[in-house]
């Protein structure tokens, strides 16, 4: 099996099912099979993301504003952007393998497990999204996460201090807030079933932000800087000036924060 052409068409695809077969494929092989890199390997870089084809992709202020939950098009909107990120995320975690061929098994069976993580969270989404009478591409999205990776690919540690370190991360902040605004309308079943689906989903991000934490922390060691330098990176892609009203302070922890960390992204304490 050539495991990082089968990696690549994994990425490129549109398509749920082969995306899930291409990724389960890589994650099989990676458990029985010492992975060896040809010398004149080289990732490609991907022109555009692998959602193009089915979905349309404008500027973030652009995005038309989300109408109320009450209805099953204000529903749909937020399942739609939900599922979007989920879609974006099976593509980085594939990518964090494909990109940086020289990093440990473990490292790539991580990723590739957050991958198959990420495609049964964008499953239970695109089937919520289809009870409603909508899917994926039902709506116009934006790029951010595609560009984000773009940006950090010359780099692993950045690559990790910025996707699962600091968006997946503001993810575990924001999720609590969406479940709260959620709550008073569950007794329609589309919204239960997305309450539900955003349980298993925050659980397992917090997973996923841990083992982004524990791979920027061997880069660290690996190039000899401390963990603060995660301000310095953040900083270089201006990341740094976006104001955060809620620090989900005890999930950050369970996924490697450190105190010092959490009370300079705004927390008000840390214990």
């Amino acid at each position: 099996m050539d495991f990082y052409k089968v990696l690549e068409e994994a990425i490129i695809s549109s398509d749920i099912e082969q995306k899930e077969r291409l990724t389960l494929q890589c994650l099989a092989y990676c458990s029985q099979n010492e992975i060896r890199v040809v010398s004149d390997f080289s990732p490609v870089v991907f022109q555009a993301p692998s959602y193009a084809s089915v979905c349309t992709i404008v500027d973030p202020r652009e995005l038309p504003a989300r109408k109320a939950f009450e209805t099953a098009e204000g529903l749909a909107t937020l399942v739609h952007a939900i599922a979007h990120i989920e879609f974006s995320a099976i593509d980085l975690a594939l990518d964090a393998v494909y990109r940086y061929p020289d990093m440990p098994m473990d490292y790539k069976k991580d990723w590739l497990e957050v991958a198959s993580d990420e495609i049964r969270h964008f499953k239970m989404l695109q089937y919520i999204l289809e009870a409603l009478g909508y899917d994926y591409g039902s709506f116009p999205v934006h790029s951010g996460l595609f560009d984000a990776a773009q940006h950090t690919a010359h780099s692993v540690l950045d690559r990790m201090a910025v996707i699962p370190r600091y968006y997946e991360a503001s993810g575990l902040d924001v999720s609590p807030q969406i479940l709260k605004k959620l709550e008073n309308k569950r007794s329609n079943p589309q919204v239960q079933a997305l309450i539900d689906a955003l349980h298993v989903i925050y659980e397992e991000e917090i997973d996923h932000v841990y083992k982004g934490d524990r791979w920027f922390k061997y880069c660290c060691e690996r190039e000899g800087k401390p963990v603060s330098v995660w301000f310095e990176v953040l900083q270089k892609y201006d990341l740094t000036a976006k104001q955060r009203p809620h620090i989900n302070v005890a999930a950050r922890k369970e996924a490697g924060f450190a105190c010092e960390e959490i009370l300079r992204l705004g927390a008000k304490e840390c214990e």
